[in-house]
């Protein structure tokens, strides 16, 4: 008697596999949407909370404490002019101030005295303090030297109410390319904002109001002034002229 041969499970193996297509299908169909909610997140606004950015292409520290603190999102903001939005916020607008000079002095020279208070120009040492945010007060003559190539410095009062400082940082979140941020214990206002023979000076901290200002002040000056060129900037940083 002839024995017939034995059958093969072809249609069950071929059903295992399908099984086992589906089940990878479905292991990378979430493993892709996992990666997309965290390249999402990384480009949150709130992902670069607590960054101070800084920049050494641009300067040198000098040991200065790097400002990691996060920030509050800024609230939408007029886009008014520099001396618009300075009269809404009641700060002083000084343009074109007197230049005082770009001679480099040695690092232990004594600071040049100073016409404005903070410095809008002047002689300086030969490094520049590097773009960031800070949690202490740079040298001036670092710092006016920054101004020289084009860098706007955002300022203020180191006793200034937490919110109101968490809002500053979040400001400057938004425009840190070429941009310095740092506490000022020796100036008038409670908020300024310098570039190169510029200066936006508030006595008084209003919310928005001064926020705005000192966007207006940045997109009026920054980079236009000290004759020195703008150069070490961060790749896709954004800049006080297109945040």
């Amino acid at each position: 008697m002839n024995e017939q041969a034995p059958e093969t499970n072809s249609g069950g193996h071929r059903g295992n596999r399908r099984l086992i297509a589906a089940y990878g299908a479905v292991v990378l169909l979430m493993l892709l949407i996992l990666v997309g909610i965290l390249v999402l997140s990384s480009d949150s606004p709130e992902a670069s909370h607590g960054n101070p950015h800084l920049n050494l292409t641009s300067g040198i520290t000098s040991g200065v404490p790097p400002d990691a603190r996060p920030g509050a999102d800024p609230p939408p903001l007029p886009h008014k002019s520099a001396p618009e939005a300075a009269r809404a916020a009641g700060c002083e607008l000084r343009l074109h101030l007197p230049d005082e000079g770009h001679q480099h002095i040695p690092v232990t020279a004594p600071e040049p005295g100073y016409k404005t208070k903070p410095p809008t120009s002047g002689n300086h040492i030969d490094e520049q303090q590097a773009d960031g945010a800070y949690r202490a007060t740079p040298r001036p003559v670092q710092v006016v030297h920054s101004l020289e190539h084009g860098r706007m410095a955002i300022q203020y009062q180191p006793d200034l109410p937490e919110g109101a400082q968490a809002q500053l940082i979040g400001l400057y979140g938004t425009l840190y390319g070429g941009t310095l941020l740092l506490p000022n214990a020796k100036m008038p206002f409670a908020v300024a904002a310098t570039t190169w023979t510029n200066l936006l000076g508030c006595h008084s901290y209003r919310g928005a109001a001064t926020l705005a200002a000192i966007a207006a002040f940045g997109r009026s000056t920054w980079g236009k002034y000290g004759g020195e060129p703008l150069t070490g900037l961060m790749p896709n940083a954004p800049t006080p002229t297109s945040p």
